[in-house]
């Protein structure tokens, strides 16, 4: 079982979507932690997130905004990064991938299911990855 850990400036968006998506894809065969660089000041998973997330059954409501330790990372076999560029910390032997996508916080709910989606495919290709190291 590998540990993915998904880490974006405020864990309000992008890596609390990556972390459920994750998570329900691999079925309990490997595992998802997600963290923010920065606290996040309003505390809470960004609203549009939150909505479209439901979309799809999953409910990110009472999911609050972690900030990132070097204990955390510790953790992870992946760090997935998006948009925290030199804040994330270096853990030797781990591996990194950064994955561009544009921060939903304030953005349309079309424009955020649109990442919502860019994010699943990314997640699925990451999951096969795993599955295949692990084969």
């Amino acid at each position: 079982m590998a540990t993915a850990l998904f880490v974006c400036r405020h864990n309000a968006g992008r890596s609390q979507m990556s972390a459920a998506l994750f998570e329900g894809a691999a079925q309990g065969r490997h595992r998802a932690l997600s963290a923010g660089t920065e606290a996040d000041p309003e505390g809470r998973v960004h609203p549009q997130v939150v909505e479209v997330m439901r979309e799809l059954g999953i409910d990110l409501g009472e999911r609050r905004p972690q900030r990132l330790s070097p204990e955390l990372a510790e953790q992870a076999d992946v760090v997935v990064t998006m948009g925290c560029g030199d804040a994330c910390p270096y853990v030797p032997g781990t591996r990194y991938l950064d994955w561009e996508l544009e921060d939903p916080k304030g953005r349309p709910v079309d424009d955020v299911r649109a990442t919502r989606d860019d994010i699943a495919r990314m997640v699925e290709a990451l999951l096969a990855e795993l599955d295949a190291a692990a084969g």
